[in-house]
């Protein structure tokens, strides 16, 4: 089919057809999905007739008005108030996107999902994925969904369950002793070599698009209202930088009214570039040596998604912070123990810096603030 929508680069902003697989621009940054005109106010009343998965958004989405995308029901996922844990630490209306129910068990559903569907579209028969995980269970489900082979490229150091998942759902699992920067390096000679499409973080334009329905879920479940601040756990950063997109994209379409939400990216102090970088006011990351966390998302120690990043934080007035493995470990264990949530340790890295961020003043307890559980703690358990 031929695609409705363009494609424009991030960095240099020149312009492409959607048609075909594209990947990264030619200067190298990632190209970002322009559609020609935003869904009118008055769309907002076909929602009531639709399903809770991510598709009931499909005007604001990579889909053609008749076409079918491959789905095991991602979206949808509820954003609970955490009332306990408010209470603890003195906060008016907390709440969590609980992100762990999706069908592979984390966020990374959203966006492969996307992917997948439109690399399916255009004619791919073998996909490729560098991950510290959760992308590499959601590529594996989402291609066998498809009828088209994947290969997973992990490091060693994986937990053993998510591994497990994996294998489960018939993808290619080769392990690479390193990060996931070794890992996409040794996906990216894969792809050269046997033809396989490439669906890395940022290095096609569309799990933007699926991780950016975070954003506009979060927008109907507030009744078309958003928060005073967004605390999100960034590794590759394709979820905050699709929040902001959608938030962006509603402003301008009238779907919302107000300020949009501060932006807070999480990492670990063992793997940080995004919070160095802000802090020193850069515009680039600069690549983290040696990284280590337990919480294997954030080990992304040279995002290629930097800029976009640390725009998004200048741009909505937020910011970054890094808590320890001790911090967000002792808060994924309260969010399990006060509230039922099956933190993975990206979602305590969440409570922790949120916590982190008040006694800096960054967020009032007044605020209303959006947490996000990016995945099952389960799957980190063996």
């Amino acid at each position: 089919m031929t695609c409705a929508w363009s494609l424009e680069c991030s960095s240099c902003a020149s312009t492409r057809s959607a048609d075909g697989l594209p990947g990264v621009c030619d200067c190298g940054q990632p190209l970002l999905v322009r559609y020609p005109a935003p869904p009118s106010p008055e769309a907002k009343s076909v929602l009531r007739e639709r399903p809770w998965t991510m598709w009931r958004y499909r005007e604001w989405l990579p889909l053609g008005a008749e076409e079918s995308p491959v789905t095991l029901g991602e979206g949808g996922t509820p954003l609970l108030p955490v009332a306990r844990i408010a209470a603890k630490h003195g906060f008016r209306d907390l709440r969590v996107k609980e992100e762990g129910t999706n069908p592979t068990g984390s966020f990374k559903a959203r966006g492969l999902a996307a992917a997948v569907t439109r690399a399916v579209a255009a004619g791919a028969r073998r996909l490729v994925v560098p991950t510290a995980g959760n992308a590499g269970v959601a590529l594996a489900a989402y291609g066998a969904r498809a009828g088209v082979a994947t290969r997973v490229y992990a490091s060693a150091i994986t937990p053993a369950t998510i591994l497990s998942q994996i294998r489960s759902f018939g993808a290619d699992l080769v392990l690479v002793d390193g990060h996931i920067g070794d890992c996409g390096r040794a996906a990216r000679a894969y792809a050269a070599e046997a033809g396989a499409v490439d669906v890395s973080t940022l290095r096609e334009p569309y799990r933007i698009e699926g991780k950016k329905t975070l954003g506009l879920e979060i927008a109907e479940q507030l009744g078309w209202t958003l928060p005073d601040a967004i605390v999100y756990p960034t590794g590759g950063g394709t979820g905050l930088i699709g929040m902001w997109k959608a938030f962006e994209e509603l402003a301008a379409a009238g779907w919302v009214l107000g300020p949009l939400p501060r932006m807070y990216s999480v990492q670990s102090t063992g793997c940080a570039p995004v919070v160095q970088a802000f802090a020193a006011g850069a515009e680039r990351c600069t690549p983290w040596p040696e990284p280590r966390t337990v919480a294997s998302g954030l080990c992304v120690p040279g995002p290629l998604g930097d800029r976009l990043m640390l725009r998004a934080l200048r741009e909505s007035g937020g910011g970054a912070v890094a808590v320890s493995d001790a911090q967000l470990s002792g808060a994924s264990r309260d969010l399990q123990t006060l509230e039922g949530i099956d933190a993975c340790p990206e979602g305590g890295a969440t409570l922790a810096g949120l916590l982190e961020l008040e006694a800096r003043g960054a967020i009032r307890r007044d605020d209303q603030v959006v947490l996000f559980n990016t995945g099952a703690g389960w799957l980190y358990r063996s």
